[in-house]
Order: C-alpha cells, then sequence, then structure tokens
C-alpha cells in the first residue's frame, strides 16, 4: 500500500529517506526542515519519520502522536523519555539504527556476551565513529551494544567515555571525523587473544531502507511504543 509520509528532518538522512520510500512507491506529503512543524499541516499523512536532533526529538514525536500520526523516530540521544510520551492511541517505533545489518549485530553482540561473561580473563571495550556532524557522543547504537554487554556482565558498572573512563566501566571511545556514516566494534582482549565484532556502514542508505520499513510495518501495529528490534526479531523478545 502506497503512504503519504511526512518528513520530520529534511537534511542529508532525510533527502536519503525520500529516495527510498518514492522509489518503493510512496509518495512525501511533508517535508519539514528547520522551519520546524509549525508551518506545516498534516492532514492525510499516514505516518511520520523524525531524524532531527536530540534536543527537538521528543517535543516532535509529542506533537504527532497528540495528532494520532503513526510515528517512526530514528533521532538518538532522547529515549530515556520514551516512558514520558502517550502511545496511548498511536503507535511509535524507534531504534538507535534502522540498520538491518546492525540489528543483527545487535542480536550477535548480546549472544556473544553471554559466551564470553564467565571467563574473566577477556575485558571489552568499544569503539565508535562517526561523522562531525554527530551530535550525541556516544551514539545511540554504541549505547545499545553496551547495554547488551552490561546484561551479561554484571561486574561492569555502567559505559563511560574514553579517555578516563573508570577500571570498572566499559570503555568507549567516541570518534568524530569526515566521511563517516558510522562504524562499530566491539573488541574483547585477553592475555593471550582478542576477538573483535564489526559494523561499518558504506553509506545511509542501510539506515533509510530500514526506516521506511518501519513505516511499513507501523501500519498494522497495536498503540504503545516499539523498537524496530521487535519487528525484526519478534522471536527474540
Amino acid at each position: 500500500m502506497a503512504l503519504n509520509i511526512a518528513l520530520i528532518g529534511y537534511g542529508k538522512m532525510g533527502r536519503e529517506i525520500e529516495a527510498v520510500a518514492v522509489q518503493r512507491g510512496h509518495h512525501i506529503a511533508a517535508r519539514v526542515g528547520r522551519e520546524g512543524m509549525g508551518a506545516h499541516t498534516f492532514s492525510g499523512v499516514d505516518v511520520a519519520i523524525e531524524f532531527t536532533q536530540p534536543d527537538a526529538a521528543f517535543a516532535n514525536v509529542h506533537a504527532l502522536l497528540a495528532q494520532g500520526i503513526p510515528t517512526v523516530c530514528g533521532t538518538t540521544g532522547w529515549f530515556g523519555r520514551v516512558p514520558e510520551l502517550d502511545c496511548t492511541q498511536t503507535p511509535l517505533v524507534y531504534a538507535s539504527n534502522f540498520s538491518l545489518g546492525v540489528n543483527i549485530a545487535f542480536q550477535v553482540n548480546r549472544y556473544l556476551a553471554k559466551l564470553i561473561a564467565p571467563h574473566s580473563d577477556y575485558r571489552a571495550d568499544m569503539e565508535e565513529i562517526h561523522h562531525t556532524a554527530k551530535k550525541d557522543a556516544p551514539s545511540g547504537t554504541a549505547i545499545t551494544l553496551a547495554e547488551g554487554i552490561l546484561a551479561a556482565n554484571p561486574s561492569l558498572n555502567g559505559w563511560a567515555l574514553q579517555p578516563g573512563a573508570p577500571e570498572d566501566a566499559l570503555p568507549i571511545a567516541a570518534i568524530r571525523k569526515d566521511p563517516v556514516p558510522g562504524t562499530h566494534t566491539v573488541t574483547y582482549r585477553s592475555a593471550v587473544d582478542q576477538l573483535s565484532l564489526t559494523h561499518v556502514a558504506h553509506s545511509r542508505a542501510g539506515f533509510a531502507l530500514g526506516a521506511v520499513v518501519a513505516a511499513e510495518r507501523i501500519q498494522a501495529l497495536h498503540a504503545g511504543s516499539h523498537t524496530f528490534a521487535s519487528l525484526l526479531f519478534p522471536e527474540a523478545d
């Protein structure tokens, strides 16, 4: 079914989503840029896809849900406020990363963490690299990976940015340089060897495709907040 999609955020990511959506037979009903949502009406919109900035995302999603517009949100750095949203009438799908490959990596990361957890001679660390325009550090993807590791290793006291991470925390190095759409590496090191899990994004196209797939699937969801992973891997919940 062709959808009328509102793009909230019309930078590089918004334009990539537009290209994928049109290719899949959908119509872009609204493009919201720096002028903000107040300059637009959303009559006839089937779904909104929100990719903006952490300081704007909560207000944007709140306003969309209040208008009864199913919303897909890929802006990171604000997910701690998701419980504050009223999703009782309208579905929300959110993710720290909408790439299929990254979501597979999330699943592998959790399984790998469980396998290594009993072996205390291995210590985990993480590195994430993004373009210089990315505001949050570490990335939402890195935080999701970290949560998978921490869940399996109670001896770790949270995560912390490098340099200066305490000894009992999972250290994360957040590097910003251009042009890098996104690279994430989890490494386990021991005295005798090391093991790494890496995902490298070659372009924004993978993120855009996942966001449009979420917009297509949200039409069949009941009201409430849903992670993208729960749509892709319901059996893993």
